[in-house]
């Protein structure tokens, strides 16, 4: 990610940018924000929305920071695009920018209402609008968007092309039906680390190719109301047919085989859809929405680039494999002003399981995560189909007191590849957990055991306590472990926690280390146990 990055709409722009390294030690930083010289606000966070610009128009923006000395104070200057400063004007007497850029608006769009004519779409949440709505989706191009106006609107799987908009009203909800049949025909996928045909999903762009790069690009998914799918009904349902259809293959596995998958409904689950599919995109953004309900995991990006989700909710607290946001071999996917309540991992970051994606080895890399709140769930995981690698993984400003495990790093013994880079900060976490699994092993191994290395912790308080995914008990635990696997060379390697409070849940033993090398405590305290 650039040091300065932004997204638009006719009448907004957002503007995003990694943290800077100016203070430590747990200080806060301050952005203050000006439009056309004059003050719009300042934000503690790393992302400011300027409103109420017009549409098809350059402004000329710059982000300071606001510190100690005045080279780093802040201001954001936006201008016409002939240069001429709005209200009483003239450059805030500040430092020198955190960065600047020139951004015009998006044009206005004409609206493509799929409840008008020619589309006639009914939201009474009973009605099938499936063909509607694929029609409207289908009629879209650079100068219109497609509309969802307030009401409840039934469908099976929708298509999305090259350069689509779509805006749903608030009170909108496209709601996916729980009956499998709508989700035909199957496409090419990528479930927990293979490549299959798996069912449509609620939302589809792009087909997946590993040995191509995206080809499909410019949609944009946004607005105010919510896309849900059949969650839980729907996942069984599949599930239930898929069994039906693996009946002898099922039956021919192996006591030993068995015991490689998580449980017996892993198979037949792996066809299930996801809420939203991504598969060689690039230049995709999902902001404001409500997402609910997958099958599965709910935004799935496979093979993709470019790929921005901000300010939206994620609900899949009763789904098995309900993530919330899964960037797969994927490149510069940034996620921030996010709050989830799933049923497994808030974010799942992965490339691949053994032997497949060792030879496919396309990496995830380039993901950005701030700013996001996990309120019941895993937390933010990497793996464990992790085989194609994962590096270059910046994590900040993230509350994840509500998940289950914080920050999880793993991978079976059987994956090979590695971990590397990752960096979390100025975050709240559950526990930290560097370790190796067992399940969701099947298929041959890459010969050696994966490599985690080279990662970051600086100014986290680990609480030492998490919630029970099943009963939600809160439960005491070892705040930080780090555990290699155990075949020289492969230990766990080049860990730094820095200024890290623990605060340990009434345990004595707070940290526990296995087969690690080169793992350095500074300033690292045991704080009064109390919950935050």
């Amino acid at each position: 990610m650039k040091p300065f990055n932004y997204a638009v709409a006719d009448t907004t722009i957002i503007l995003y940018w990694e943290k800077t390294q100016m203070q430590g030690g747990g200080q806060s930083l301050c952005y203050q924000v000006y439009v056309g010289g004059e003050p719009a606000g300042s934000t503690g966070k790393t992302h400011f929305t300027i409103e109420n610009l017009k549409p098809d128009t350059e402004y000329e923006t710059a982000v300071y920071v606001a510190g100690e000395a005045p080279d780093r104070q802040a201001a954001v200057n936006v201008q016409t695009a002939s240069g001429e400063q709005a209200g009483s004007g003239g450059k805030p007497a500040f430092g020198k920018p955190l960065a600047s850029c020139r951004i015009r608006t998006a044009k206005r769009k004409r609206r493509l209402d799929i409840t008008k004519p020619p589309y006639l779409a009914v939201g009474d949440g009973k009605t099938l609008n499936t063909k509607a709505i694929q029609q409207a989706l289908e009629d879209c191009n650079e100068e219109t968007a497609v509309y969802v106006p307030s009401g409840t609107f039934l469908t099976g799987a929708l298509r999305l092309h090259d350069n689509t908009e779509l805006y749903l009203e608030e009170g909108a909800v496209i709601q996916g039906t729980a009956n499998p049949a709508d989700y035909l025909p199957r496409i090419p996928s990528r479930f927990e680390g293979l490549e299959m045909e798996c069912c449509s999903s609620l939302l589809n762009m792009g087909k997946l190719d590993h040995t191509k790069e995206p080809d499909c690009e410019n949609i944009l998914i946004h607005g105010k109301g919510t896309i849900a799918s059949g969650g839980r009904t729907l996942a069984e349902a599949v599930i239930s047919a898929e069994k039906e259809r693996l009946t002898d293959f099922l039956a021919g596995l192996s006591e030993e085989q068995k015991k490689e998958y998580e449980k017996p409904e892993t198979i037949p689950g792996r066809v299930r859809p996801r809420l939203i599919n991504i598969s060689n995109c690039k230049n995709v953004r999902i902001s404001g929405l409500a997402l609910e309900n997958g099958a599965s995991w709910n935004v799935h990006m496979i093979y993709s680039r470019d790929i921005l989700t901000d300010n939206c909710t994620f609900f899949s607290k009763d789904v098995w494999n309900g993530d919330g946001w899964d960037p797969d071999s994927s490149e510069n996917c940034t996620i921030f002003g996010c709050v989830f309540r799933t049923g497994d991992d808030s974010i799942a970051i992965k490339s691949g399981k053994n032997p497949e994606g060792n030879v496919i080895g396309r990496p995830c890399r380039g993901i950005r995560i701030f700013d996001c709140v996990c309120e019941a769930g895993h937390g933010i995981t990497i793996g464990s189909e992790m085989s194609g690698g994962v590096s270059d993984v910046k994590i900040w400003d993230c509350d994840l007191r509500g998940g289950c495990y914080g920050l999880e790093v793993k991978g079976t013994k059987k994956r090979g590849s590695y971990v590397r880079d990752v960096q979390v900060r100025d975050s709240v976490l559950p526990r930290i957990l560097f370790h190796a699994v067992d399940y969701n092993d099947d298929g041959a191994g890459a010969g050696k055991p994966p490599v985690f290395e080279s990662c970051r912790f600086e100014n986290v308080r680990v609480l030492g306590r998490y919630a029970d995914r099943d009963s939600g008990e809160v439960k005491d635990c070892a705040g930080i472990e780090l555990k290699g696997f155990d075949e020289p060379g492969y230990e766990i390697r080049d860990i730094l926690l820095k200024n890290v409070r623990l605060s340990g849940g009434g345990r004595t033993c707070r940290i526990v280390m296995e087969n690690c090398k080169d793992i350095r405590f500074e300033d690292v305290r045991v704080e009064e146990d109390r919950i935050i």
